[in-house]
This record gives structure tokens, sequence and C-alpha cells, in this order.
């Protein structure tokens, strides 16, 4: 038995992919967490089902889809949740969940955010790799 047990599961199905805790550094003028940092976590998280799925490195080709639907705080316990949405012969569309838990309360999670995200899997010549 591993030391460090992977959990089981198929490529692609919805996974936590991404948990950190919100810092200072990481604000705006307002005090709220900036939406680029949190636009940075969601795309790591996106990218890591994608290459899971690809078996490949990737590469964020664009973005369908950000809606912030309620701020980031400092303290807050930020967590992405990552699925694919649609498979594409080169591409893939991944959906990223955001919650956050506040004041370290788990009785106090909820979405934050929410995107889709278009990755391209690149074969060992950085060329688009033929997924399907």
């Amino acid at each position: 038995m591993s030391k460090y047990p992977i959990e089981e599961r198929n490529p692609g199905e919805r996974q936590l992919t991404v948990r950190v805790l919100a810092m200072p550094a990481d604000t705006n003028p307002s005090g709220h967490i900036f939406g680029g940092w949190l636009m940075s976590q969601v795309d790591i998280a996106g990218s890591i089902v994608a290459m899971q799925v690809a078996d490949a490195r990737v590469v964020t080709v664009a973005v369908h889809d950000f809606q912030f639907e309620k701020p980031v705080h400092v303290g807050d316990l930020v967590s992405c949740y990552a699925e694919i949405e649609r498979m594409g012969t080169t591409s893939i569309r991944v959906k990223v969940e955001v919650y956050a838990e506040r004041d370290r309360n788990p009785h106090t999670v909820g979405r934050v955010a929410v995107a889709s995200i278009t990755y391209v899997g690149l074969d060992e010549h950085s060329k688009p790799k033929k997924l399907l």
C-alpha cells in the first residue's frame, strides 16, 4: 500500500483539484481577493483534469465563461472542483466550480465562482495532439 494513496476515479469525473487559503498578499485595493488570483487558481484546477484526460501537457486556449458570484475574503479556504464538459478532437472543455469556506467553518461553504475553459493537448513537438 502506498504511503500516499490516490483515490480511484475515472478521468474527467468531477474532482477537487485545487485547495488553497486566500492570503492578504492576494487582495485588491478594496480588500477582497483579487479576481486575477482566483482566475489563476481556476486555470490550474481545470488544467489538472485536462492533463489527466489528454495524457499529455495542455495549454489554455479559451475562457468561455467566468462568473464571479461572491467575493473571496482573506482567510477563506478556496476549493476548486473540475470536470470535463466536452471533448473535441484536440481540445477539452472543463467546468470549474469554486467554493469558499468562511472563517474556517465547514457550515459556511458557498459557491463563489464558476468557469468554463478550453485546453488543447500538445504532443512532444508542441503541436495539437489528437485526443479521440
